[in-house]
């Protein structure tokens, strides 16, 4: 499966690198795991980060963030299998679960819950 991880980036941080890459941190620390079970992790961000950069974001949540950021996770759901939602407050998580139940994709709350791919 691909698997989209959502959970808080923005969320809780008031802005601060530290938090936010903290936040990151978190996102990350679920795709070993769920690659290690045989699936294909994604985070919304290894795929917006660099787009956002290239559109020549000056700071979090101007034009070019807002062009981007949400809109690059809700098209990657476009192609995953489920959604794995670690915890945390975020809009933009809960955003993706809903569109992800809308488009009958599984959801996970836990990486044990995953199962292991077939081989």
């Amino acid at each position: 499966m691909l698997i989209l991880i959502a959970g808080p980036y923005r969320s809780g941080t008031n802005d601060d690198p530290e938090l936010i890459q903290q936040n990151l941190h978190n996102l990350e620390a679920a795709a070993l795991p769920i690659f290690r079970k045989g699936h294909i992790p994604i985070i919304g961000e290894w795929i917006a980060l660099p787009l956002i950069n290239l559109a020549g974001s000056t700071q979090m949540g101007d034009e070019a963030w807002q062009e981007i950021q949400y809109p690059a996770a809700h098209r990657i759901l476009e192609k995953c299998d489920a959604v794995l939602r670690i915890h945390g407050i975020s809009k933009g998580a809960d955003e993706d679960v809903r569109i992800a139940k809308e488009k009958g994709l599984k959801i996970y709350y836990n990486i044990e819950d995953i199962p292991d791919a077939k081989s």
